[in-house]
């Protein structure tokens, strides 16, 4: 079974979002283990980058906070094969296209299936030009993870028939962040998942409290939790790992 399946094979899968490298990669490592030990299945690493279009303004900062800090790619993929000496649960990577292509594709792709990468988030890559990185993803048997939105419409099933790892389903329209509500109808872009894949669903995007997390279990087979954690680390920087660990706890129980 691989680790991605894994994630999901005990009940409703807790995933949270880190910024690698805000306010430093000590403290991400730091979080990291933290989240491990209160519940985390799947942890998405997000790779810094400077105009990161599908992110609000917390995440955004996170991301400029560890540029100014000189954090770069290839320091990330060497956290991530010391993090993998102790950390087994799956790891994806969320980051941007540019981030991919000025690395080279390749390079970056084998380098993920290297370091024990399970998966990639791509945000901007639309589904119709995701053979930019497909065969090289199924070269190295890294999953290209699919994002599913609102907007998505007549192509969710197509979208749901292709995809790998798990699907990523946008609450909300716009961008990143907490919201007080989520009004989408997700009910109805599920039932038509289900009719395509039987391959895991999480829901992500404005994702903060319980009372939220246990509603979007209820619908899917997972959780996505970003802003809200990425909020605790620029509010309590180097001390964040212990408040971030008592969150996840809480969220991991009101999904369970």
């Amino acid at each position: 079974m691989n680790r991605i399946k894994q994630a999901f094979a005990g009940g409703k899968a807790f995933i949270p979002f880190i910024t690698c490298g805000d306010p430093d990669l000590e403290t991400t490592k730091e979080v990291v283990r933290t989240a491990v030990e209160n519940g985390a299945d799947l942890i998405e690493l997000g790779i810094p980058f400077s105009d990161p279009t599908a992110e609000g303004a917390v995440i955004q900062g996170a991301n400029l906070r560890a540029l100014k800090g000189g954090i770069k790619t290839a320091m990330i993929f060497d956290f991530v094969r010391d993090l993998r000496k102790e950390i087994t649960i799956p790891l994806v990577f969320m980051t941007y296209a540019n981030v991919v292509f000025s690395y080279g594709s390749e390079k970056f792709i084998s380098e993920c299936a290297e370091v024990g990468i399970d998966g990639m988030i791509i945000p901007d890559i639309p589904y119709e030009e995701k053979d930019e990185f497909l065969p090289l993803c199924r070269k190295y048997g890294v999953a290209l993870i699919s994002l599913i939105a609102p907007t998505s419409e007549n192509r969710i099933g197509m979208i749901a028939k292709e995809a790998e790892g798990f699907i990523y389903l946008v609450s909300s329209l716009g961008v990143t962040g907490v919201r007080s509500e989520i009004n989408t109808d997700l009910s109805s872009i599920i039932a038509v998942i289900r009719e395509n894949t039987d391959i895991p669903c999480a829901i992500g995007f404005g994702i903060s409290t319980t009372e939220q997390a246990e509603k979007m279990a209820e619908l899917a087979d997972g959780v996505i939790v970003g802003s809200a954690i990425v909020r605790k680390l620029e509010q309590y920087g180097k001390e964040a790992p212990s408040h971030i660990g008592e969150y996840i706890k809480a969220m991991k129980e009101a999904i369970s």
